[in-house]
C-alpha cells in the first residue's frame, strides 16, 4: 500500500464527506425533476449521479431550461438545508484532532460557496477551517484544480503531495490529481470500477490509493503518517 506523505494541509469535500446532506439534495432534486416534467431520481440514483456543481450538471440535465430548474432547486434547498443538516459520525472528533495538529485545514466543495459557508457557520465549524471554497468561487469547479488552488492561495502552502484532498466522489480524486496533490477517497463504497477504465493512466495508482470508510479510519490514517495532536 502506498505510504502517504505527512500533510501540511488537509482539504475536505463537504457534502457526505463531513456533513450528511443526501436527504437535502434528494428532496431538492425531486422537486426540480417534478417541476420540469421529468421522472425523479431514486435516492440511489441521486447518490450515484450528484457530484458535479450545479452550473456544470444542470445544463446537461435540463438543457435550455436549466436556469429555470436552478430556481426550483434552490427554492426547495433553501427551505430545508439548515434544519436538515446533519453531521457524519465521528467527524467532530476527527476535526478536533486535526485542528490540534496545527495543519492548514479547508473545505473545497461543489456546493455553491455562499450556501457552503452558511452551513459551516451554522454548525459552528468556522473554528476548524482556515478557508471554505465552494462552487462559483473559482473560475471552474471540481474536478478542475482551480478551487483547490484558490483554497491554498493565501496560505503560503504550494500544491504538492503534502496537500491532501479528501472526498467521496471521483470529482475529488480528479481535483487532487489535477492539482498534483494527494487524494484520499472517503466513504462506505469503493472507488467505482468504471473509473479505472475511463482513466487508464490512473489505474496503477488507484491500486494503492488510500480509501477510508469512515472518520475513525481517517483519524487512524492521520496518526499513521505522523500527525500528533497537542
Amino acid at each position: 500500500m502506498l505510504t502517504y506523505p505527512k500533510p501540511t494541509a488537509v482539504l475536505f469535500d463537504w457534502d457526505n464527506t463531513l456533513a450528511d446532506t443526501w436527504p437535502i439534495i434528494h428532496e431538492a432534486l425531486h422537486a426540480t425533476f417534478t417541476a420540469m416534467g421529468q421522472t425523479p431520481w431514486t435516492v440511489e440514483q441521486t447518490k450515484q449521479n450528484t457530484h458535479f456543481s450545479l452550473r456544470d450538471a444542470f445544463p446537461n440535465m435540463f438543457g435550455d431550461r436549466w436556469m429555470e430548474a436552478r430556481e426550483v432547486y434552490f427554492s426547495t434547498f433553501l427551505k430545508v438545508h439548515l434544519e436538515k443538516l446533519a453531521i457524519l459520525p465521528q467527524a467532530v472528533e476527527m476535526l478536533e484532532f486535526l485542528r490540534s495538529t496545527g495543519v492548514f485545514m479547508g473545505v473545497v466543495s461543489n456546493k455553491t460557496g455562499k450556501y457552503l459557508r452558511e452551513e459551516v457557520t451554522y454548525l459552528g465549524w468556522d473554528k476548524y477551517f482556515d478557508v471554505a471554497i465552494g462552487a462559483t468561487d473559482a473560475e471552474t469547479d471540481k474536478p478542475s484544480a482551480a478551487p483547490l488552488l484558490l483554497a491554498l492561495k493565501d496560505s503560503g502552502i504550494k500544491p504538492g503531495q503534502h496537500v491532501w484532498m479528501i472526498g467521496d466522489a471521483i470529482t475529488d480524486i480528479e481535483c487532487a490529481f489535477n492539482a498534483s496533490c494527494t487524494p484520499v477517497f472517503y466513504g462506505p463504497y469503493p472507488v467505482p470500477l468504471g473509473y479505472a477504465d475511463t482513466h487508464p493512466h490512473r489505474k496503477d495508482y488507484l491500486k494503492t490509493m488510500r480509501h477510508v470508510v469512515d472518520h475513525d479510519e481517517l483519524l487512524l490514517l492521520f496518526k499513521e503518517v505522523g500527525l500528533c495532536g497537542r
